[in-house]
């Protein structure tokens, strides 16, 4: 046992924690405060209920202990039911109260709870006149049916309040599941999406102050980013022209290494441009495509074969598609591209149905790309760093959400085998949407 524990540390244990919805704890909450009050009043209903039944009861052993001393003191012997003459059995609490001349009653109770009703008064000779009553049986079926409506009543409250948490609590956690289905919306980049909208209702709670400000800090993130986006667009625009100068100019330099190296500079540059140019653009969401029918197999084939005769393609399964294919080209080249710059041959394209896969040999995606997708000027670790700068797979993606498709990455590892241990490769899979975007700029939801 003692080995047992010793593994299970706090963060096991916080791990292990039970995750309950809100209307539960509503509920159970609503339930155990209706259940302690329902007991509450069931015992001071109870209490009263019997404390009044005993004061009845001894009233009316008082009443006859009365007329059974008038009719003693005339008659000289008892003449009343169950009355005795120094009884005995008489409690000593009482016979004090009687022995000091007063006539009094008192309330003694039997094995199993049940009350024996006393009275007593003195009488002429030293005498102690008492009747000795029990609780009646009427009395007690009282009492007994009035705990099981006690009961009844306790249950159903328990569970009428139950039944209004579940209702109450399930109308709150709808609405914070819309909203929390809406803030990853938002998180997701759609800009349209706004949680206030989104949980709806007439009533307003804390939910809509929450929902309002979310959609406030949304708003003031767009607005940011379109701000960024706009500044990066204006710069790589402005920059075209002096860039464009300058590669002019290098190609008027007479032929030789420093020409060859000025060259190629520049045309980086110009590259770089072009390629921060083409982000902005992604980014604004402004973007549509133009769309056509193409056999994938065989475009991608004649593609592939053009950009690079080394890559290997394989055809399992044929398809037709409405896709753009400028755009598509777009996409598959920089996975090549990213492939051979940072992977190792061979570079395999497999076409099967409408996913394009294509994989290297190297050493595998970075952790972070795997876990937050593409991030412009962010190259990877330092196993697949040091080349390019980070957009060549941005574009990928972005051209992709303009297709309606989905772009995802994975590195493969033989089987079984553990996170420390080298991939094998880099998968990039590009999955084509069965239906066609909409001219609309409205995307089919990808399962």
């Amino acid at each position: 046992m003692r080995g047992m524990i010793r593994h299970l540390g706090p963060g096991r244990v916080e791990g292990m924690g039970l995750r309950t919805g809100l209307r539960w704890k509503l509920s159970a909450a609503i339930a155990l405060v209706g259940a302690l009050v329902a007991i509450a009043l069931s015992l001071v209903v109870h209490n009263a209920a019997r404390v009044s039944m005993l004061d009845n009861a001894r009233d009316l052993a008082d009443e006859r202990v009365r007329i059974a001393q008038t009719n003693y003191e005339k008659l000289g012997r008892p003449n009343f039911p169950n009355i005795k003459i120094d009884d005995s059995g008489l409690p000593d609490a009482l016979r004090e109260k009687v022995s000091e001349g007063r006539r009094a009653t008192f309330v003694s109770d039997r094995r199993g709870g049940v009350p024996d009703i006393w009275a007593a008064v003195p009488v002429k000779g030293g005498h102690v006149l008492s009747l000795h009553t029990g609780f009646t049986d009427r009395s007690t079926d009282i009492l007994k049916d009035l705990d099981q409506a006690l009961v009844i009543g306790s249950i159903a409250v328990v569970l009428g309040g139950s039944a209004v948490g579940v209702l109450i609590g399930g109308q709150m956690s709808r609405r914070l599941r819309k909203a929390a289905a809406a803030a990853n919306q938002v998180a997701r980049g759609e800009a349209n999406v706004r949680v206030r909208d989104a949980i709806g209702g007439v009533v307003r709670d804390e939910t809509d102050d929450l929902a309002s400000a979310v959609d406030a800090m949304a708003d003031t993130l767009q607005e940011r980013l379109e701000a960024e986006r706009r500044v990066t667009a204006d710069i790589a625009h402005e920059l075209r022209t002096p860039v464009t100068g300058l590669l002019t100019a290098a190609e008027l330099l007479p032929p030789g290494r420093p020409t060859e190296l000025v060259l190629d500079r520049a045309k980086a540059m110009r590259t770089l441009v072009e390629d921060v140019l083409e982000v902005a653009r992604l980014d604004g969401a402004s973007e549509r495509a133009e769309l056509q029918d193409i056999v994938l197999g065989e475009f991608v084939s004649r593609r592939v074969a053009a950009k690079d005769p080394d890559v290997e393609v394989r055809v399992v399964h044929e398809s037709m598609v409405t896709t753009d294919p400028r755009r598509l080209e777009r996409v598959l080249f920089n996975l090549l591209a990213n492939a051979a710059r940072h992977g190792k041959p061979p570079i395999q394209v497999t076409v099967e149905g409408r996913v394009i896969r294509v994989r290297d040999h190297g050493p595998g995606f970075p952790e972070d790309l795997l876990a937050e997708g593409p991030s412009r000027f962010r190259t990877g670790s330092l196993d697949r760093a040091g080349h390019g700068h980070g957009l060549g797979l941005t574009i990928a993606a972005g051209q992709a959400r303009v297709l309606g498709a989905r772009l995802t990455f994975r590195n493969v590892r033989p089987a079984g085998a553990p996170e420390h241990i080298p991939s094998e490769g880099a998968v990039a899979v590009l999955w084509l949407p069965e239906h066609a975007p909409t001219n609309t700029g409205s995307y089919p939801t990808m399962p």
